[in-house]
């Protein structure tokens, strides 16, 4: 695997994974999930979801991480 697509992967991986936030933290946000009662099951499925998208937008940054790193190792090799 070339490491170009290494980092577009990485970089597709962060995209969505930011999109993911963004969507479940306007469901959360929105008016009517907490009136004050006990969440709703959309309103848990927000929250989950909100979890598993910023894991995945942290893996994505450290594989775009290690993939910026080994470009550096490899062109101090060439160098």
């Amino acid at each position: 695997m070339a490491i170009n697509s290494i980092s577009g992967s990485a970089l597709q991986g962060i995209q969505r994974g930011v999109q993911l936030l963004r969507r479940n933290a306007s469901d959360i946000a929105s008016a009517n999930q907490f009136n004050g009662q006990i969440p709703t099951k959309d309103a848990v499925r927000a929250l989950v979801e909100l979890h598993q998208s910023s894991l995945q937008t942290s893996a994505s940054v450290k594989a775009f991480k290690t993939a910026d790193t080994l470009i550096g190792s490899l062109l101090d090799i060439k160098a």
